[in-house]
This record gives structure tokens, sequence and C-alpha cells, in this order.
């Protein structure tokens, strides 16, 4: 196989008959079976279709009908929906669901002619931050595999890092595209939220939800975030005249860029290495000519509260559908409560569980005020501190995550730990905005992501940061080795 296919080197050599689909789909199927059996990225694989597309993109190109992302291989997290297919979102409550429809993001990439390789392992809902939580097959950092490759999206990852895809979609509540990528050195990008349709993406929190790609280069982040992006009459949180990113700002120098470093991302608890990688990306931000401005967002250590009283809420709300009578897991019982009961204890695992349970009690009465209530208070305030801070400087940069992958069992027993994995990345989904994780380095030989973040619906600016940087560093093309 030649080196990493990145979706611009794949069209580019697709275009030029170097290659066809078929032979590029076949590479990947058979690094699927290879390798995967170690890795654990996916759930399933679908060979006879995924041939079948290929195909089929092979003859929209003789027909001079082929776009970029046409005959490219995909993977898709399980929590997003393709017709006829399982989408268990990694629980045992809907271990047989198959879907009925196409998600939107589904069908605009089939529109683009894309190639579809399989489902990827999250946590159970997406309630997670290493994929332990799942219930399904656990994935495995290819860095390390006695290591997490970060949660939700860590199947997603963890194909990409393997180069078992060209790229794959996630799902990014509180940091789940994000983290994972800068655990296994990938690029994940959280679009602004209300730029990508959710319809069809089972839903954990419907106010943060936000699909987005994990790839191999900022570039090709770009690329899927204009195919997936824009309205959708299935989706009303679609904002209005969601623009495309001009993919040729991203070549332009950043030079005169007004960069701030919030110094609530620079605090104790960090890991040293990580922070070392860190102050060499914004040293390089510096030689690319970008002015570095410190700031401050004081109500920065409110997001992670706020997230969790916000998120758990909605699990609460969008999962009491899956009760055992309209579809999912059921189990038979005398009594309607005892289907109820026995169907939701069976079917969720025990961090759904302890979701369910914290936003129940958020909700109820003579809480709900105080809790609840207070939270959206406080969302509203952090949204209009980073508006207030974007009308000085164009964008921030902070670390992804504090820490590189952290070792299988190490934090799943202690939820408070493990939550606090995402502190880095809650903030731009309580805000709103859109961000991106690009790989910053090897921190003890192990991955670790550089965040950039820019206002809401300014992609362009955010890749173009994001562009420039990874342009300027060889970390990007860095691979796990696995023999």
């Amino acid at each position: 196989m030649a080196a990493p296919w990145t979706i611009r080197t794949a069209y580019e050599a697709l275009a030029g008959n170097k290659i066809s689909s078929r032979e590029l789909t076949e590479e990947y199927l058979a690094r699927i079976k290879k390798y995967d059996q170690r890795i654990g990225a996916f759930l399933e694989t679908y060979t006879e279709s995924a041939l079948a597309e290929a195909d089929a993109a092979d003859q929209r190109r003789k027909e001079g009908m082929a776009a970029e992302l046409t005959g490219i291989p995909f993977a898709i997290k399980d929590l997003i929906m393709i017709a006829g297919r399982r989408c268990t979102a990694g629980s045992q409550a809907l271990a047989d669901y198959r879907a009925a429809y196409d998600a939107t993001v589904i069908s605009k990439l089939k529109e683009a002619g894309a190639v579809f390789l399989g489902k990827t392992s999250l946590d159970e809902f997406a309630m997670g931050s290493s994929n332990e939580n799942t219930r399904m097959s656990q994935p495995k950092n290819p860095w390390d595999t006695m290591r997490v490759p970060g949660g939700s999206s860590g199947g997603s990852a963890a194909a990409v890092a393997a180069d078992e895809c060209v790229a794959a979609l996630g799902t990014d509540t509180g940091g789940s595209v994000r983290q994972p990528a800068s655990f296994c050195g990938v690029v994940g990008l959280k679009p602004t939220y209300g730029s990508v349709s959710r319809h069809g993406v089972i839903a954990m929190t419907s106010s943060l939800d936000q699909v987005g790609p994990l790839t191999k280069s900022v570039y090709d982040a770009a690329l899927v975030f204009n195919a997936t992006c824009g309205r959708d009459s299935h989706d009303s949180s679609i904002a209005k005249g969601v623009q495309h990113i001009d993919l040729a700002q991203l070549e332009k120098p950043i030079k005169g860029m007004k960069i701030g470093l919030p110094e609530e991302y620079f605090v104790e608890g960090m890991d040293a290495a990580v922070k070392d990688l860190i102050d060499a990306g914004i040293k390089k931000l510096e030689e690319l000519g970008a002015e570095i401005i410190h700031v401050s967002l004081p109500l920065t250590k409110y997001a992670l509260a706020v997230y969790q009283i916000t998120a758990t809420s909605e699990v609460s709300s969008n999962l009491a559908r899956y009760d055992g009578m309209r579809y999912g897991l059921s189990v038979e019982a005398e009594q309607l409560l005892e289907v109820y009961q026995k169907s939701r204890a069976l079917g969720f695992g025990s961090e759904v569980k302890r979701r369910i349970m914290l936003g129940t009690f958020a909700l109820s009465a003579g809480y709900h005020d105080r809790y609840y209530v207070q939270a959206q208070k406080l969302r509203t305030m952090i949204r209009q501190e980073y508006a207030d801070i974007f009308k000085h400087v164009d964008c921030l940069v902070s670390p992804t995550s504090p820490s590189t992958a952290f070792l299988h069992g190490e934090k799943f027993a202690d939820p408070l730990m493990m939550y606090l994995s995402d502190i880095y990345t809650v903030p731009a989904n309580i805000a709103s905005i859109c961000a991106i994780s690009v790989p910053a380095g090897l921190a003890n030989g192990l991955p670790a992501g550089i965040q950039f973040m820019a206002p809401a619906f300014a992609e362009t600016r955010l890749c173009h940061l994001a562009h420039q940087y990874e342009q300027a560093t060889d970390w990007h093309t860095l691979q796990p080795k696995l023999g």
C-alpha cells in the first residue's frame, strides 16, 4: 500500500487513474482484516456494499461526474444511521436495531459518492471520554494498545490513526471528536452548532451534539465539512446561510492574525510534557507571524458544571423513549412497569444510568430552577464572554486535553476524573463556537493535540489557522507502528 492516503492525495490518484476506487477500497478492507482484531475500531464492516459503492464511484468518474469525496472510503460512528444497517449506539438497548433511513450527513456523503467501510465503536450513547463505556467491543489506541483511544468517538479516531480508512465521522457533545483526535494523533473538527444536520443521529444532548470529521489533515476535515454542512428541512436547528470553508483561504499566510491565549486553560494539572508541546506550538504560531495576546475567560471554570447539568438533563429526556415498548430491547414481564424497569436495567450500562439519574434529579420539582435553569443562565453568560473575546482576537489556542491517552481502567472507576478529561473541550460546545484539534507532537511517545477555537460559523478562519500550523510542522505525518 502507498503512504497513508488522505482525501486530497487519494482524489488526485483517482483522478489521474493511478488507482481505482475498488482497488483503494480493497486495500482498506485488507488493512481492517489485518489489524482490526488488535485495534477493535470497527463493530462491523460492509465488504460487499463497500465494493459495490466503489464500483459505482469508478463509473461516476468515467462519466466525468466525480467529486472530491467520490470513491473515498469512510468509517462511520455507530450513532449515525445508515438505512438498513445496525445502529447500536454502543448499547444493548439497541443491539438489534436497524436504521429505517439515512442520516442527512450520510445522504450527503452518498450524493458525493463516498464509500462506507463500516461502523465504528463508541461509548454507549456517546457518554464517555475513553470508549470504555461501550457495551460492544472496546477499541484500543493504535499508538499503545494498553491505552484508551479517547471517547466517545474512539473507534472512529482509532480507525483513522491505524489507517483503516481515509476519513471518519464522529460526534462531539463535549469534546468527543477532538479529545480522541488528540489521543490518537489525528485531526478532529467540531463544527459550529447549527451548521451540520443532526437528523438521523441518535441523540444524547440535543442542544450540544454536533457531527464532525476525523481526518489525517485539516484540508481533509474542511472537505468533509463542506460536503456535510448546510440546510436540512429535517433539522430546525440548522442556521440560515451556513458558509462552506473557503479552501483557497487555507493556503494564505497567517501573518498579523491575533491569537488569544486564555490564562484559564493553562493551570495546574496539565501534564508537563503536554504543556511543553503546546508552548512549542505557540512559539511556532509566532514564527508564522501571528500575534499572541494573553486573554482571560473567567467563566470558563463553570463550563464543566454547566455541561454536566445540561447534558444529563437532556440525556434523561432523550433516553426516556427506550422503554422496552416502542423499539429496542424489550424484556417480558407480567406488569407494564416491570417491562420498563427490566428493559432499561438490562439495556443500559452504568454510565448511562448514572447520567439519567443525575439529569432526572436536576429536572425534578424543587431542583429544576436551582440547577437546570441556573445552568442555562450561566451558559448564556459563557457564550457572551467568548463572543466578547472574539471582538479582540481572531482565534483562541489551548491544549486539547490535559494529558495523553491513559491506560485502560486507569480512570474508569472514578467518573469525576474521567469527566475532567474534557475540561478544555467542553467550553466550545457550551459557547456554540467551532473548534479543531491538530496533532502537536509526541509527549513521552504518545500523541497530543493543540486546540484552536474560532467564533460561531467562522470555520474558514479556524481551518486557515489550523492548516498553516499543520503545514509548518510534520506532526500530522507521524504514524503508529502496527507491525
